[in-house]
C-alpha cells in the first residue's frame, strides 16, 4: 500500500466551497486560504446560535505506546462511516504541533484511507494560527519586560514574573536560562524559559472562548506576575489585551478542510493533552453541532488524560455534554502493556494480551463514572489474529461494552461501517447521563486528590509545603471554583512512564502548580513531565527534505 502521504497526494480534492455545502454553509461565509481551506466568518458563527445541537461523539484511547493507537485514524474513519450510513456529520480536530511533527511523532493528520487533507499543510504551518498564539503570547512578555524597564509604574515583583515565553518547536536549552544579560540597554536580568507554544495559556484561551469579546476578556484575566504584597498584576494592566485580540482575531475562526472522502473536518487550536487540556476548540466545536447531526471529536493521548480534561473542563466550560465515547485500542498496544516487547508484537501472545487488557478496563470503568455511554474501536492491524480479536471482544463484552473491530486504515468508511452503525444505535438509547468528576466548589487540593485516586488510581498526593500553601492561597483568593489540569506522563496512569497496564497505589507527585486565570484552570504538573519537550535522538527532522520534484518527503 502507498504510504500516508502518497496517498493523500493522489486524493481528488474537491473545492472548499462544495464541501461547505455539504453543511448548508454558503460561500460568503467563507475566508478561503487557497482552493482547498477556509476559516468560517465571525459574523456566521455568531448567526448559529440559536440553532439547534447534532450528536457528540467522543474519540479517545487507551494510553499511548510505541505501537501506536491511531486515535485520529478513528476520528476520521467513524466521520467518513457515519457520512456512509446517511448520516449528516463533520469531524473536530486539533491542528498539528511542528514540535512533535519535527521530532518523534510525525503528522497528524490521520493515516492510510482515513486522513484530512491538505496533510502537509495542515502538518506544517496550516492557517498560520500557531504563529499567531506565539506571538500574542511573546507580545505580552515583551511588553512585561519593557514596562519594568521603564519604570516598572505597577510595583511589579521582578521576582514574582511568572508569564515565560513560547516557541512551536522541541528546543530543550530554552527550558531554563537567564534574559536580558549585556548591559543596561537590554533590560534587567531575569531567571525565564520557554515553553512550546501548544502549553501557552493564550492557546487555552483560544480554545475555550466563545468569541471576540470573550477572548479579550480572557486575555486580560492573564496573571503576568505579582508585587511585593503578592496582588496580581494582570494583561490588562499592562495594556496588552487589546494588541493581544488584534494578533488573534482571524485566529479564533475556525478552519474547514476536507477528508479524503470529501466530508467535512473543522481542525482548530492544539493543546496537548499531557501538559495542556488536549481538545480542539468550544468554538469549532460548538459550530459544528449547529451545522451537522453528529459530530466526532477527539482528546489527545489516552483517555486518563485527554478524556478527563474534556470531561472536566472543556465540557463544564462550555456546556458541551457527549452522547457517548469511542475508546480506541489496538491489539499491539495492549500487548505492550501485557509486558511484551516491540519486537516481539506480531507473534500471537495470549497471556500477555489478557494481563494488557486491564489498561482497557480501567478506562472503560473512568468514563463510566462521567455518566457516558462508551463503546471499543479495535483498531485493526495486519498482524492481529482472530484468537486475539475475540480475546478482547469477549474482555468488553465482559464489562458489558461492545467492541468493534475497524479497518479504516486499510478500506476508508467501509472498514468503520460497522463502528458507526453500533455508535448510532448506542446514543438512540439515550444513556448518557454527563457529570462532571468533581464540583465546582471542591477546594483545588481536593479535586487533584479526586482526580489522583479515581482516575489514576493513586493511593496518595506527594506535594510539599510550598505547593500546598500556594493551592490554599489561590483557594483563599477567588480562584479555588477552578478545575485542575493535570500535566503528566502520557504513557501510564501514574506519574512513572515505565508503569503500564493498570497500576494501582502508586503516588502523584506534584512538582508545580501554574494558575491560567484567564484560560480558568490550574495546571498542576507531576513528575517529570515537561512543558518544553526535547528532541529525540534521532529527530523525525533528519528524513525531512525536497524531492528531485520539488515534493515534500518525510514527512509522515
Amino acid at each position: 500500500m502507498k504510504s500516508d502521504i502518497e496517498i493523500a497526494r493522489a486524493a481528488e480534492l474537491r473545492p472548499i466551497p462544495e464541501i461547505a455545502g455539504t453543511l448548508d454553509i454558503p460561500a460568503d461565509a467563507l475566508i478561503q486560504y487557497g482552493p482547498d481551506k477556509a476559516k468560517l466568518s465571525m459574523p456566521y458563527l455568531e448567526s448559529l446560535r440559536g440553532k439547534t445541537d447534532g450528536r457528540l461523539i467522543l474519540v479517545t484511547a487507551v494510553n499511548p505506546t510505541p505501537a501506536g493507537e491511531g486515535k485520529t485514524t478513528t476520528t476520521v474513519g467513524l466521520g467518513d462511516a457515519l457520512n456512509r450510513i446517511g448520516k449528516k456529520t463533520a469531524i473536530c480536530l486539533r491542528e498539528p504541533s511542528l514540535g512533535p511533527c519535527f521530532g518523534v511523532k510525525g503528522g497528524a493528520a490521520g493515516g492510510g484511507l482515513a486522513q484530512v487533507v491538505p496533510m502537509e499543510d495542515i502538518n506544517l504551518h496550516f492557517t498560520g494560527d500557531f504563529h499567531a498564539i506565539t506571538s500574542a503570547h511573546n507580545l505580552l512578555a515583551a511588553m512585561l519586560d519593557n514596562h519594568i524597564y521603564w519604570g516598572n509604574a505597577l510595583g511589579i515583583d521582578q521576582r514574582r514574573v511568572v508569564w515565560r515565553r513560547v516557541v512551536d518547536m522541541n528546543d530543550r536549552a530554552l527550558r531554563q536560562m537567564v534574559s536580558s544579560l549585556g548591559g543596561v540597554a537590554n533590560g534587567f536580568p531575569a531567571e525565564t524559559g520557554f515553553d512550546i507554544t501548544v502549553a501557552s495559556e493564550i492557546m487555552a484561551i483560544l480554545c475555550l472562548a466563545r468569541d471576540l469579546e470573550d477572548l479579550q476578556a480572557r486575555l486580560g484575566d492573564i496573571i503576568v506576575a505579582y508585587r511585593r504584597d503578592k496582588s496580581p498584576v494582570r494583561a490588562r494592566d499592562l495594556k496588552a489585551d487589546g494588541a493581544m485580540t488584534v494578533l488573534l482575531k482571524t485566529a479564533l475562526q475556525p478552519n474547514l478542510v476536507q477528508t479524503l472522502e470529501n466530508n467535512p473536518a473543522f481542525i482548530h487550536g492544539g493543546p496537548f493533552a499531557n501538559i495542556a487540556h488536549g481538545c480542539n476548540s468550544v468554538i469549532a466545536t460548538k459550530s459544528a453541532l449547529k451545522l451537522a447531526d453528529y459530530v466526532v471529536t477527539e482528546a489527545g493521548f489516552g483517555a486518563d488524560l485527554g478524556a478527563e480534561k474534556f470531561l472536566n473542563i472543556k465540557c463544564r466550560k462550555s456546556g458541551l455534554e457527549p452522547d457517548a465515547v469511542v475508546l480506541v485500542a489496538t491489539i499491539r498496544a495492549l500487548k505492550m502493556n501485557g509486558g511484551v516487547a516491540k519486537s516481539d508484537l506480531e507473534t500471537e501472545n495470549l497471556d500477555a494480551l489478557k494481563e494488557g487488557c486491564a489498561n482497557l478496563g480501567r478506562h472503560i470503568e473512568n468514563i463510566r463514572k462521567f455518566g457516558v455511554p462508551v463503546i471499543v474501536a479495535i483498531n485493526h492491524f495486519t498482524s492481529d489474529t482472530e484468537n486475539e480479536l475475540n480475546t478482547v471482544k469477549s474482555y468488553a463484552s465482559n464489562m458489558g461494552v461492545e467492541a468493534v473491530v475497524c479497518r479504516h486504515w486499510a478500506e476508508g468508511s467501509a472498514g468503520t461501517e460497522a463502528l458507526a452503525r453500533s455508535v448510532t444505535a448506542l446514543i438512540e438509547q439515550d444513556q448518557s447521563h454527563f457529570s462532571p468528576l468533581y464540583p465546582d466548589d471542591l477546594p483545588l487540593l481536593e479535586k487533584i486528590d479526586r482526580v489522583a485516586r479515581q482516575i489514576y488510581r493513586a493511593s496518595a498526593v506527594s506535594a510539599d509545603d510550598k505547593i500546598r500553601a500556594q493551592l490554599a492561597e489561590w483557594d483563599a483568593s477567588g480562584f479555588g471554583n477552578l478545575p485542575v489540569c493535570m500535566a503528566k506522563t502520557q504513557y501510564s496512569f501514574s506519574a512513572d512512564p515505565a508503569l503500564l497496564g493498570a497500576p494501582e497505589g502508586h503516588i502523584l507527585p506534584i512538582r508545580e502548580v501554574r494558575l491560567s486565570a484567564g484560560a480558568g484552570f490550574v495546571v498542576v504538573i507531576c513528575g517529570t513531565v515537561m512543558t518544553m519537550p526535547g528532541l529525540p535522538r534521532t529527530p523525525a527532522a533528519e528524513t525531512i527534505g525536497l524531492d528531485s520534484e520539488g515534493e515534500i518527503a518525510g514527512l509522515f
